[in-house]
C-alpha cells in the first residue's frame, strides 16, 4: 500500500504540476496582453498630451496675432490724424495744444510696441522704406543711405505697419558719368 500510496501521490503531483503550468502559461498570456493594452494606453496618452500642448501653443499664438491685428487696426485709423500734426509742425503752424496732442499720440504708440521707421543716414533697406526719389551725395559712404524722411513709417515687432517714405542718396563718381 505505500507504494501505491506514492504512486498516486506522484500521479497527483504531476497532474497538479500540470494545472500549474498551464495556469502561469495562461497568466503570462494574460499578462502580455495587458503589457500590450497598457502600452496603447501611455501612447495615446502621451498623444493626447502633446495634442493639448500644441494646442496651447497655437491658441497662446492666435491671442497674440488678434491683439497685433487690433493694434494695427488702431493705428492705421489715427495715422493720418497724426501725420497732419507732424506735417503741421514742420511748418511751424500748430497750436501749442496740438504738440500735446502730437506727443500724446506718438506715446501711445511706443506703449503699444510700435517703433517709428525711417533716420535720416540709415541703410535704405526696402522692407521698412518706400523711396520716392533720390538725392546725389557727394560720397560713396552715403550711398543708399536715407537722405530724407518724408513720411514716418511704423512696425510692431517684425510686422511693418507702414514703410517710411524716404529719399534715398545715390552716389555718382565721375567714372560713372563717363
Amino acid at each position: 500500500m505505500d507504494e501505491q500510496d506514492d504512486m498516486r501521490i506522484e500521479a497527483e503531483d504531476i497532474e497538479a504540476e500540470e494545472k500549474a503550468e498551464n495556469k502561469i502559461a495562461k497568466m503570462r498570456e494574460e499578462l502580455e496582453v495587458c503589457r500590450k493594452e497598457k502600452q496603447e494606453y501611455m501612447d495615446g496618452w502621451q498623444r493626447a498630451k502633446a495634442d493639448y500642448v500644441n494646442a496651447l501653443k497655437r491658441f497662446d499664438e492666435e491671442a497674440k496675432t488678434s491683439e497685433t491685428r487690433g493694434i494695427v487696426k488702431a493705428v492705421e485709423t489715427l495715422l493720418p490724424a497724426f501725420d497732419a500734426l507732424e506735417r503741421s509742425k514742420e511748418h511751424s503752424e500748430i497750436p501749442e495744444g496740438f504738440l500735446a496732442i502730437a506727443r500724446q499720440l506718438e506715446n501711445a504708440f511706443t506703449a503699444l510696441g510700435l517703433t517709428a521707421l525711417g533716420v535720416i543716414g540709415e541703410h535704405f533697406n526696402p522692407a521698412l522704406h518706400d523711396a520716392l526719389g533720390q538725392d546725389v551725395v557727394g560720397s560713396s559712404q552715403m550711398d543708399d543711405t536715407v537722405t530724407a524722411v518724408l513720411e514716418k513709417g511704423w512696425q510692431i515687432g517684425d510686422f511693418v505697419v507702414r514703410p517710411a517714405k524716404v529719399r534715398v542718396g545715390h552716389f555718382a563718381s565721375e567714372k560713372q558719368e563717363a
